[in-house]
């Protein structure tokens, strides 16, 4: 039995692969957080080789191939009730905490109301079993190029409530995401909140992504925004892409693209084509950086056709 209480946490026997590979954690101290001020404190206490717990579905499986080497954990699930609200705000948007589950995103009524991009995106993050786990926040922070939720919130012109011991800051998603696998948060700081701002009127959106198996990471993805006039000519647009780059990718060219245009097939191409040139992706075993461009191409036809239609209705 592994004793989870605060304290030392020691790697149990047989905690080998039949490769010889480490498949268990090295040894680390456990805190459970009450308040988010005494999260802050351990953070502050602790220093920069602490980590903060949420869902775990990144953090724990790195820690299992000793990808981190975390020295102490501090458990955020105790702030339940306090980080995992999702609130209306009077102006449209909508504030979202960071404990929210990516099922709430796919799940709540209001979510679907003032922001379906985010639903969308939510029900394409890898496996039912995950999204009932993962969090938002700890999705965002982790800042996996190839992950849906990071390239949605640039896409919506999120911000991000960071608060350490010493103050508090909001950062906006395009300035969030710095690097794969990094972000502007300090050591020192914890991402707490997410402030998704209203769509305007006549605003359609569409998330489309290719992955090779139904809940892997997507070879390409794109979140695409575009808002129409009374006359049905685009005068704002956004598509950001996953997996183009080591962080969301915002195409401002290819978005520019339509801006005036009525939505129609030259358009669209246009767009497409300017997508597919611009964005940078390095490539792997599963697909090759022209494939993952021409993905690009493909999907921003998809995505600005549906997202056009959805801002007409």
């Amino acid at each position: 039995m592994i004793d989870c209480r605060p304290g030392r946490w020691r790697r149990p026997a047989g905690s080998r692969g039949s490769d010889g590979a480490v498949m268990k954690p090295a040894p680390f101290d456990y805190h459970l957080a009450a308040t988010i001020d005494e999260a802050l404190a351990l953070k502050a206490r602790l220093g920069g080789e602490a980590r903060f717990l949420a869902g775990g579905q990144s953090l724990v499986p790195a820690m299992n191939f000793r990808l981190a080497q975390p020295t102490a954990l501090i458990d955020l699930n105790g702030l339940t009730g306090l980080l995992d609200g999702i609130e209306e705000g009077s102006d449209g948007g909508l504030r979202l905490g960071a404990l929210v589950r990516h099922r709430d995103l796919e799940r709540r009524p209001e979510v679907a109301r003032r922001h379906p991009l985010l639903r969308e995106a939510a029900a394409q993050v890898a496996h039912p079993q995950i999204r009932n786990r993962g969090t938002i926040g700890g999705n965002l922070a982790h800042a996996e190029p190839a992950s849906e939720l990071p390239s949605v919130m640039v896409a919506l012109d999120a911000r991000m409530h960071a608060r350490s011991t010493s103050g508090e800051r909001w950062i906006s998603a395009a300035d969030f995401f710095t690097g794969a696998l990094s972000t502007a948060l300090h050591g020192d700081e914890l991402l707490v909140e997410i402030a998704v701002p209203a769509l305007p009127a006549r605003t359609g959106t569409c998330f489309l992504e290719m992955a090779r198996r139904r809940g892997d990471f997507a070879l390409m993805g794109v979140a695409a925004t575009l808002t129409l006039d009374p006359e049905g000519r685009c005068v704002a647009a956004r598509l950001v892409y996953c997996n183009a780059d080591d962080r969301p990718f915002d195409a401002k060219q290819a978005a520019a693209a339509l801006i005036g245009e009525r939505i129609a097939a030259p358009a669209i191409e246009a767009a497409a084509e300017a997508a597919a040139r611009a964005v940078r992706p390095t490539g792997g075993i599963h697909a090759s950086a022209a494939f993952q461009r021409h993905l690009a191409g493909v999907l921003t036809r998809r995505a600005v056709a549906r997202a056009s239609e959805r801002a007409a209705g």
